[in-house]
């Protein structure tokens, strides 16, 4: 698993990196064929995105890869986890090496190329075993995550109305706890357009679009704490240029994030009105675009059993599994919105992600993928009951708040 790992972080697979990402496809691929099943890549629609000019375009996404076997089996379980990184070949953070003799640091062995190999391995022991024949299941990698998985989100979505129960494979936190509820999260770009003009001759004549980027962002700062639980963050303000010229172009690139679903209908309201208001105290133009990719993911009552089957397979191999909510999204947002009961902490332990101490602690890496390799099972035995209810009907959440 430290050879798997090892390999597969020292490939830039940055989500923007389509040659990287294609190379990663090529070893993923050689990797998960071993466990039979009808393997196919998936090409993703392009990825709409506002540029530096305030123009939609549209970006190339990797392809996907997905892996289903015994898709008519009683019962059936989705397993996932993405092969991207947010480390593109520009960034100096490129190979894997040892901090020490417990702890491996590189680019995605954490988030999550770890991941991936727990995810493997505990399949080709759950593929070893007598019980294997009663369990289908279904293997979805994605090269988009780390944007808000724009082009996958459909496959997500159709994965849900197949499978009874969902695994995802993204790290748990260092001290070993998972993941139990997750906040929303949506992405927003208010791209506003002044008047240029020379900022000695006709300054008067200009309108500024960089100081009504700026008043937008301060009143979304202050929309925390109006909504409970809800935060807004401007990431980044993108515009100007000579400073002798009035601007006519900024964009304001910010991220929501709500702990209730209602909420979502709540802040992107408010963005709509402070929009208008910047506008017009500016004599400016002003839209809005972006939604919620990822609503909230909250614990009900199937959920719940299945992960009161998780402590159990936890405690027989030593495991005290402890619960933690989250403000982080992950693809299991999309999977529990679409009504899938799903654990989306499988992965192993490490920490630092998105920075350039990413680590994996390798020991953690047998130690879920024993725990996977169980939980699998014991599904397939009926010890962990089935979840109650019929195969999950999509609601009508993901980016139509």
């Amino acid at each position: 698993m430290i050879r798997l790992v090892t390999d597969w972080a020292n490939v830039n697979s940055g989500t923007r990196n389509l040659a990287g990402l294609g190379r990663m496809a090529n070893l993923l691929c050689d990797s998960f064929c071993e466990l039979g099943g009808d393997l196919t890549r998936v090409s993703l629609p392009a990825h709409e995105s506002i540029d530096s000019r305030g123009n939609r375009v549209a970006r190339p996404l990797g392809p996907a890869i997905s892996l289903r076997k015994r898709p008519s089996a009683d019962l059936r379980v989705f397993l996932g986890i993405h092969m991207d990184t947010v480390y593109g070949p520009e960034d100096p953070f490129q190979h894997v090496e040892w901090a020490d003799a417990a702890t491996l640091r590189g680019p995605g062995v954490i988030d999550a190329k770890g991941g991936l190999a727990v995810m493997l391995v505990a399949l080709e022991a759950m593929e070893r075993s007598e019980f294997a024949g009663r369990l289908g299941w279904e293997i979805l990698i994605n090269p988009d995550e780390e944007i808000g998985s724009p082009g996958s989100v459909h496959l997500f979505e159709q994965a849900a109305h197949r499978n009874h129960v969902g695994l995802v494979f993204e790290p748990v936190f260092p001290d070993g706890s998972l993941v139990s509820e997750r906040k929303g999260s949506g992405n927003f770009d208010a791209v506003i357009r002044g008047r240029a003009a020379h900022a000695g001759r006709d300054f008067q004549a200009g309108r500024n679009a960089v100081v009504a980027a700026a008043d937008l962002s301060v009143l979304v700062s202050r929309m925390n704490g109006s909504i409970p639980d809800a935060t807004l963050n401007v990431g980044r303000i993108d515009g100007g240029g000579a400073v002798n010229v009035v601007p006519d172009l900024a964009i304001v690139r910010l991220n929501a994030r709500v702990a209730r679903v209602a909420d979502q209908q709540k802040v992107e309201s408010e963005l709509r009105r402070v929009v208008r208001e910047v506008a017009d105290r500016h004599e400016v133009s002003a839209e809005l675009h972006g939604r919620f990719l990822s609503p909230p993911k909250l614990l009900d009552d199937r959920t719940r059993e299945l992960c009161n089957g998780i402590e159990t397979c936890g405690r027989d191999l030593g495991l005290a599994i402890q619960w933690r909510t989250s403000g982080g999204v992950s693809d299991g947002n999309k999977l529990a919105a679409a009504g899938l009961p799903v654990i989306d902490t499988m992965g192993p332990r490490g920490g630092n992600l998105h920075s350039p101490q990413e680590y994996l602690l390798v020991d953690s890496l047998t130690e879920r993928a024993r725990l996977t390799a169980l939980v699998l099972l014991r599904l397939a035995t009926g010890q962990i009951p089935p979840p109650k209810g019929r195969i999950a009907e999509t609601r009508d959440v993901i980016g139509r708040a």
